[in-house]
């Protein structure tokens, strides 16, 4: 399926796609102007086109967007090319890396591969997050990390590999998870307890009180779980947020700030906005 859009809607398309499901087998976007883009994404079955005009329209967020197509293209094997053509990633003590790249394993290295579960770091949102990781590991060690819409687990396995937290991850698609799972496994983190859920809704969850919190969603089920975030995340604990373009990114301040957070950093790449939050000691805990 291939789509045009404004550069902005279009990053937030193809974000959106690698979370859906059935997830593709490769998602990109391609410039065609100073503010536009082609959005495409390869699938081994027909997609539900109901279901993807849905997405396409909720990414978009009111902007204007060309039509969705579809067409049969030769049989290929798009993700391995998608492996191949993409190299290591390097974000502050961290370097992500395939395993057609093949590097000795060593602390800060992450190998993961593109698969049917968000998050190999090439997105400036993955991207962002480890930025802001390496930016808390500077000044404090957390005890307890938690990963919402974990995806590929690449958050909760860098999290894992530079500290002794326990750590926790979540993810809706049961694909994900074992995904997840197997990739920890590969990174010599098999410790971390990854559960299928939406959001904070696991007995895994309850009493939570982590010191740090990924949230790399889209922005309107960051604001839907905000009360989970405020509810799970401990007085002085941090937040790191993304999925989000640089203009979506107040609102998300605007509404974690009404649950107690106060933006501690911003990470702009690319368009895109990683936040770092703190929680105040005090603060409304449910809408």
């Amino acid at each position: 399926m291939t789509i045009e859009a404004p550069t902005n809607a279009a990053a937030r398309i193809a974000s959106a796609l690698e979370e859906f499901w059935p997830a593709p087998d490769a998602v990109g976007l391609f410039e065609k102007g100073p503010e536009l883009a082609e959005v495409f994404a390869h699938y081994s079955e027909t997609p539900d086109m109901t279901m993807l005009e849905a997405l396409v329209a909720a990414a978009a967020d009111g902007e204007m967007v060309g039509p969705l197509r579809i067409e049969e293209i030769p049989n290929e094997d798009w993700v391995t090319l998608s492996q191949g053509q993409r190299g290591r990633v390097a974000a502050g003590r961290f370097l992500v890396h395939g395993s057609h790249e093949p590097i000795p394993p060593r602390r800060g290295v992450i190998e993961i591969d593109a698969s049917q579960a968000f998050g190999t770091a090439h997105h400036a949102s993955t991207k962002g997050c480890l930025m802001a990781l390496d930016a808390v590991l500077k000044y404090r060690q957390p005890r307890t990390v938690a990963d919402i819409g974990t995806g590929s687990g690449l958050l909760a396995i860098a999290a894992a590999k530079e500290t002794n937290a326990r750590v926790l991850a979540s993810d809706n698609d049961e694909i994900a998870v074992r995904i997840a799972e197997e990739n920890a496994q590969i990174n010599g983190t098999p410790h971390i307890r990854f559960v299928t859920a939406e959001g904070f809704a696991h007995p895994t969850f309850l009493g939570l009180q982590a010191d740090l919190i990924f949230g790399n969603l889209l922005k309107s089920i960051l604001f839907a779980l905000t009360p989970g975030f405020a509810r799970h995340t401990a007085p002085g604990g941090l937040a790191i947020l993304s999925g989000l373009t640089e203009d979506q990114a107040p609102s998300v301040e605007a509404r974690f700030g009404d649950f107690g957070f106060m933006v501690k950093r911003r990470f702009i790449l690319d368009g895109w906005a990683t936040l770092l939050l703190c929680r105040r000691s005090a603060g409304p805990l449910s809408d």
